[in-house]
């Protein structure tokens, strides 16, 4: 990129919907170093992930409403004069989604218009960056999967996602509305939520780990990547940077593949003990498995230039270094 990251936030307007979230607050640390005039709105929804211990030390550096992202007088108010908006509330997780069907609906899905309809009428000057999912993909026909693959989710959160990111191409390309999606691997890091697997398997994994007990291993043979979350950051600073991204959903994924069962020898490793028991998975999170998966992201990085730059053996030591220190301010 020819334009430095401090060139183009210093000063600049930026609002994250889920700032008080897992990839959000990390988002928000860095803008605020930037520069930024850092905006984070969050509701707090309980279970979501929003965790105001994310932003602990920079509180008096970016301000902080507690919108909720349905509410549409609301969302008028807040996205004015905003340059960035970088939109990452959600639900996350693939078995509430199950449960609880509406509720993913009006978050993923309907949510998603009310922001977009406030940028619309109030703001078409914003570049929107979207936090999409690879879980959209649903089972791969073939490896790796590039965004020519077929939109075919196995769960109601992977439909809702793929909605909501629909919702900011088709905004992007009638209404003027620069926006663009990241289609993110599992992301994972400080912040993340660990006090159960509602946002990835992982934060389960390093809980676990942590407190000497032994996580479990659903399967094992089945390939992830990890996406440590300062390379996650990176990867949205340079899409709202980047105009080429407006109007495209682009693949962002992780170092390189792991199974299951290298990723779990990972974390034991890295953490100087413990242990894992590998288990046949559970009936209701079989049938939306989506077996091996591997990103093919070459698009993104030759528009803008990103590339994963921490391994997995460095992002898991800093994990668990992170959770030794604030553990309870998590669980």
């Amino acid at each position: 990129m020819t334009v430095s990251y401090r060139q183009f936030y210093e000063g600049r307007r930026v609002m994250i919907t889920g700032g008080l979230g897992f990839i959000g607050s990390n988002l928000a640390r860095q803008l605020v170093t930037l520069g930024a005039d850092v905006l984070v709105v969050d509701a707090l929804i309980p279970d979501y992930g929003g965790n105001p211990f994310n932003i602990a030390g920079i509180e008096d550096r970016l301000r902080v409403s507690h919108v909720d992202i349905r509410d549409r007088v609301r969302m008028r108010e807040v996205v004015r004069d905003q340059q960035v908006i970088f939109n990452l509330a959600g639900q996350v997780s693939h078995i509430d989604s199950m449960r609880d069907p509406y509720a993913d609906l009006e978050i993923n899905c309907l949510s998603q218009i009310t922001l977009l309809e406030a940028c619309r009428h109030f703001n078409t000057g914003a570049k929107v960056v979207f936090a999409g999912t690879r879980q959209i993909y649903g089972r791969p026909d073939s490896l790796p999967v590039s965004e020519s693959h077929l939109v075919r989710p196995t769960d109601v959160n992977g439909i809702n996602k793929a909605a909501g990111e629909y919702y900011h191409l088709v905004y992007n390309n009638v209404f003027g509305v620069r926006a663009c999606s990241l289609r993110l691997t599992n992301v994972y890091g400080p912040g993340m939520r660990i006090k159960d697997a509602r946002q990835n398997f992982l934060g389960i994994w390093l809980r676990r780990a942590l407190e000497g007990e032994p996580f479990e291993v659903w399967g094992g043979e089945q390939r992830r990547e990890l996406l440590y979350v300062e390379d996650a950051v990176e990867a949205f600073l340079l899409a709202a940077l980047c105009p080429e991204t407006a109007g495209l959903a682009l693949n962002v994924g992780g170092e390189m593949p792991y199974t299951l069962l290298a990723l779990a020898e990972a974390l034991v490793r890295a953490n100087g003990g413990g242990g894992f028991e590998r288990r046949e998975f559970p009936d209701e999170r079989k049938k939306i498995d989506i077996g091996d998966f591997v990103t093919d992201d070459r698009r993104f990085r030759e528009l803008t230039g990103w590339a994963p730059r921490t391994g997995l053996d460095e992002g898991l030591g800093r994990s668990l270094e992170y959770y030794r220190r604030h553990r309870e301010s998590y669980v």
